[in-house]
């Protein structure tokens, strides 16, 4: 599970995994990373081939993935062993995020770790454990994502971890059949996006429903949806410099980016549909936060791919389903700005057969493979940025179009602010005044009050 995703307590994907995955013969003649019509993977060994045998050697990765996710991980790793002779000995720890660290100061790292923020990737690589990662990562890298992901991988201008898997949040849930009954069209501009947000509420309906309960973490999701506006309304490389705090987080554009969520959140005219007014949104917990759209009492909810597991059994998510998403769209119809999360590679052995798993994760081969496995074992819940990802291989229409938002050649893409943030800002200061800011609070005491949070060094 992302660190996002566990932080914030969000519901893991339903469902066993009463999924066993039977490598069959691995020969030149099997069809490379594939499934067979009995559901078994099959692995071409001939893929395999350029890591040579590897029989007795072992890699250690480390992770904060735990079941059920950990089952496709696992099982993604297996045509690698099979073909290789080598054994992955796979580890999820829940206390990853503070073990990581630990044994990496303690100089008693893992092969591998698998690393859900650039910050904390970061922080790996400052204890000087960390290696390198070889040439043909780089080169799986440069072939197969684009220069924004290579730079969340990247410390100081030298590479270090490629990107696995992605989120996307930037995208508005809401009924197709409504759309359809009503005559609304998906916007793709955000005036277009207010422009369909009057035009709901002028036809006697509350446009808007939203919750940001979480517990110690409640607020978190007014900072994706700031994060959001800071990407469309002032761009990337502002974005970037409010992240790192080379403007202060009270900067104009910063304000301007939270006005633009209340023009939203705090209009009582365009919120919170079935579930009360303004101030109930902090009392509405994220999870229940969409659910009124199958109700009919509200039309649009922001939230990321993952919240398609927070729906009732039985709900069909899809283009012509229950309910569906629609990118958040930028100012133009050109501008194609993408918040989200993912995770990352990061070796701590330069040994032979620990490139060469390196290798293997940053391949197309392994996102197809892992793309298959998690689509049959959970029925989807598992996207990469990859564009060598066939979006064929995803069985979810989410995760279709998830990685259709991440492959689109224009897609510029950035890592969810908060989570890069020092904690005392990120996971707090900026989700309790976030809360504050829907219950009443102006927008100006807001950033100047998590400004004021930002550690002197």
């Amino acid at each position: 599970m992302s660190s996002i995703r566990s932080r914030r307590a969000v519901a893991a994907v339903a469902g066993g995994l009463g999924f066993a995955l039977v490598l069959t013969a691995c020969s030149s003649g099997d069809s490379g990373g594939g499934s067979d019509a009995s559901g078994d993977t099959t692995a071409d060994c001939a893929d395999f081939e350029v890591y040579g045998d590897l029989s007795g050697k072992e890699v250690d990765v480390y992770t904060g993935i735990v079941t059920p996710e950990d089952t496709p991980y696992m099982d993604s790793y297996k045509p690698f062993e099979e073909c290789t002779g080598a054994k992955i000995v796979y580890t999820g720890d829940k206390a990853f995020e503070t073990q990581i660290l630990v044994r990496a100061k303690a100089g008693n790292p893992p092969d591998i770790a698998i690393v859900p923020q650039p910050g904390l990737l970061q922080q790996l690589v400052a204890t000087g454990a960390a290696v390198e990662a070889p040439a043909d990562v780089a080169a799986n890298v440069d072939e197969f994502w684009g220069e924004d992901w290579k730079a969340y991988g990247s410390v100081d201008g030298t590479f270090y971890a490629a990107p696995s898997g992605a989120s996307v949040k930037s995208l508005v849930w809401y009924s197709p059949t409504e759309f359809a009954d009503s005559g609304y069209e998906v916007p793709t501009t955000l005036d277009d996006l207010m422009a369909l947000t009057e035009q709901i509420q002028s036809d006697g309906k509350v446009p808007w429903c939203a919750g940001i309960g979480s517990g110690e973490a409640t607020g978190w999701p007014i900072t994706d949806w700031m994060e959001d506006f800071m990407l469309r309304l002032s761009g990337p490389e502002v974005y970037d410099q409010w992240v790192n705090h080379e403007i202060p987080f009270n900067s104009p554009e910063s304000e301007a980016a939270l006005d633009g969520v209340g023009d939203y959140l705090k209009n009582p005219d365009f919120v919170n549909g079935g579930l009360g007014d303004v101030t109930s949104i902090a009392t509405t917990t994220f999870q229940d936060g969409g659910l009124p759209i199958l109700e009919g009492t509200c039309s649009l909810h922001r939230q990321a791919s993952f919240y398609a597991s927070n729906f009732p059994e039985g709900t069909t998510v899809a283009e012509d389903g229950d309910v569906f998403a629609f990118y958040l769209p930028g100012e133009t119809e050109e501008d194609h700005p993408v918040l989200g999360g993912g995770e990352f590679n990061l070796a701590f052995s330069d040994a032979p057969e620990v490139q060469a798993f390196q290798t293997y994760l940053s391949s197309d081969l392994w996102a197809n493979t892992k793309a298959t496995i998690s689509s049959e074992a959970t029925g989807g819940g598992w996207i990469s940025a990859n564009t060598g990802l066939d979006v064929a291989n995803l069985t979810n229409p989410i995760d279709q179009l998830a990685a259709g938002i991440l492959q689109d050649p224009n897609t510029v893409f950035r890592f969810d602010g908060s989570d890069m943030m020092p904690a005392a800002v990120g996971s707090n200061a900026f989700w309790k005044q976030a809360t504050n800011w829907i219950t009443g609070q102006s927008t100006k005491e807001t950033v100047d009050n998590i400004e004021a949070a930002w550690p002197a060094s």
